[in-house]
């Protein structure tokens, strides 16, 4: 399965962006796979910022986006998204979606348990 990860752009601070990643090509059921979203600024290292379970019902999510940040799949349409809201300069980064097969609950948030990876979009929010 391949990822294609879109939505990204530029921002003021406070303003909303909604990523989307589309999942295509040969390979597992959509629904088999557990999601994430990771992402990484100029200079820093990748970091996780929300994952999904298979079924939706695990929605772990970074302290830095709590409240702020909503996952959500949509198995119908091979599709993960990512809702940011109040976002913040410190937001602005390359956004990456992830796909792992797994087992129904199990939702990973480690870089290292995923191992099918989007082209990443870029996110710019501006003070």
């Amino acid at each position: 399965v391949q990822l294609q990860a879109s939505g990204g752009g530029s921002v003021q601070t406070g303003g909303s962006l909604r990523l989307s990643c589309a999942a295509s090509g040969p390979g597992r059921v959509f629904s088999r796979y557990s999601l994430g979203w990771f992402r990484q600024a100029p200079g820093k290292e990748r970091e996780f910022v929300a994952a999904i379970s298979r079924s939706g019902s695990m929605t772990p999510y970074a302290d830095s986006v709590k409240g702020r940040f909503t996952i959500s799949r949509e198995n119908a349409k091979n599709t993960v998204y990512l809702q940011m809201n109040s976002l913040k300069p410190e937001d602005t980064a390359v956004y990456y979606c992830a796909a792992k097969s797994t087992i129904l609950t199990y939702t990973p948030i480690r870089i290292n348990d995923y191992d099918i990876w989007g082209q990443g979009t870029e996110v710019t929010v501006s003070s």
